[in-house]
């Protein structure tokens, strides 16, 4: 049984990791190299790194934190927020970074995954979504850092995104997201089901057992989260052991 990984995200914004609810409210928490040495040190398998205004501003993204990042750590980190072309996935992941998290540019340049996947290979390519709940069974997808709706069906999207060729796929629920009131667990099942690479669950960690039910109940490959381990309301370490107490295979 493959180990579910435990997955720190830091938000950057002007150089600095900040946390809010809903995508928005955003308070300054800690510098992101500091702050994702120390997640290295203390368990996190991963983590995520998130430019989360570089493409609403159109700019490209933080390849000096990436650089600084990569040589402070010793767990493979993914990287997202501002990439839009092939050049900026070669960028990204020649500074150090092991994957490329795309979202908006996905859903305006489909053809990007492919692109990437060819190039690097699917395991370096997750396909990020941020989904808004919009009638029983159905999730619209959001674009611009949850800014604006789109046409598009989660579950639709991220079928179709497997088979672009992304190799992972981050739900990031923004009904739910700094909330702490737990994953969407029912999105998250279904996408698991309905492909054959690993899901991501994220948004809504409050407590070790929303961790648990993103595993047990929405079948999360990883899970993902941020203001619970940069206020230290939880530790890495005590989280993984409450994990493998219920049974959940995790490397301690």
């Amino acid at each position: 049984m493959i180990a579910k990984r435990i997955i720190p995200c830091l938000d950057v914004k002007n150089g600095m990791v900040v946390k809010g609810q809903k995508f928005a409210n955003l308070k300054t928490i800690d510098d992101p190299v500091k702050l994702g040495k120390y997640y290295s040190e203390n368990g996190a398998d991963e983590l995520v790194l998130y430019d989360i205004t570089a493409t609403n501003e159109n700019r490209n993204i933080f390849t000096d934190i990436i650089k600084e990042v990569a040589k402070n750590i010793n767990i493979p980190f993914t990287i997202g927020g501002g990439i839009r072309t092939i050049e900026d996935f070669t960028r990204v992941l020649y500074s150090g970074a092991d994957k490329v998290s795309i979202n908006s540019a996905a859903i305006l340049n489909p053809s990007l995954i492919t692109q990437a996947s060819k190039k690097f290979g699917n395991q370096c390519v997750v396909l990020s979504m941020d989904i808004k709940k919009y009638t029983q069974g159905s999730w619209d997808v959001y674009l611009n850092g949850g800014r604006k709706k789109t046409n598009l069906d989660a579950i639709e999207w991220a079928i179709k995104g497997v088979s672009l060729g992304a190799g992972e796929i981050v739900i990031n629920s923004i009904d739910s997201d700094g909330v702490k009131n737990g994953y969407d667990n029912e999105i998250t099942s279904i996408i698991s089901k309905a492909v054959n690479v690993p899901i991501i669950a994220s948004g809504g960690a409050g407590t070790m057992e929303h961790f648990k039910d993103a595993i047990k109940i929405g079948k999360a490959d990883g899970v993902l989260a941020a203001s619970v381990f940069h206020n230290k309301e939880i530790k890495i370490v005590d989280l993984k052991n409450y994990l493998k107490e219920n049974s959940i295979n995790v490397r301690l």
